[in-house]
């Protein structure tokens, strides 16, 4: 059964720009127990199956990846849940510095043992709501890139953005197939947030028809 997730796994992160070796699949395979051990106790993720866990949460969290472009930059994950994207992404790209932010303590407990588990350096965990760092000097321009993966609406993030990423930084929302709404709610405050839409791609995640949206902004400068 292992084997059979490990080459969805591989195949499927291979079907979407990023191919894993095998220190990557190792570190896949022990998130993966620890996972579905923690996930009898607390809720982290609704999905069962080793398959659905690996495609629509393992996958789907490295989809981001082709379109970073300080891989050895700063990335801040908001809402990080499970750890998704960024723990996914922190394996894929050994040099990332990671910050994870997450306001469930019983999560954030989860995310500093999967962190130590898989021997991450690197790797911050803040277990505080989003809305109370706005504001905090050290996070002030401090990052590279900012990832969401469906926890804040599109124009919330870019006001997040604003204020998180350096001049010419970006924001990569993860969203569903039909996100039109949030788009143009964004478009109308992207000039008074300092960001700009940079692109919008399609995603299908692989061995399913499930579809993506991942939509990029980047922050203008001065």
């Amino acid at each position: 059964m292992e084997e059979s997730w490990r080459h969805t796994l591989s195949e499927g992160a291979a079907a979407v720009g990023v191919p894993l070796g095998k220190v990557e699949l190792e570190r896949f395979a022990l998130y993966h127990r620890e996972l579905l051990l923690w996930n009898r106790r607390i809720n982290l993720v609704s999905e069962q199956t080793s398959r659905e866990i690996v495609i629509r949460h393992f996958v789907d969290s490295l989809t981001p990846l082709p379109w970073i472009e300080r891989p050895d930059g700063l990335l801040i994950d908001l809402g990080s849940g499970g750890g998704f994207p960024g723990i996914p992404l922190r394996i894929a790209l050994p040099a990332l510095r990671l910050t994870l932010v997450e306001s469930s303590r019983k999560k954030t407990s989860f995310l500093a043992h999967i962190v130590r588990t898989l021997c991450l350096d690197n790797v911050t965990i803040i277990r505080e709501r989003v809305e109370s760092l706005i504001g905090e000097p050290a996070c002030a321009g401090a990052f590279d890139t900012l990832l969401s993966r469906a926890a804040f609406k599109l124009p919330e993030l870019l006001r997040m953005a604003s204020f998180f990423l350096k001049p010419g930084g970006l924001l990569i929302a993860q969203k569903g197939p039909d996100p039109q709404e949030e788009m143009e709610e964004a478009e109308t405050i992207s000039t008074t947030a300092g960001m700009i839409r940079a692109a919008c791609r399609d995603i299908c995640l692989p061995f399913t028809d499930i579809s993506r949206k991942l939509i990029i902004y980047k922050r203008l400068s001065g």
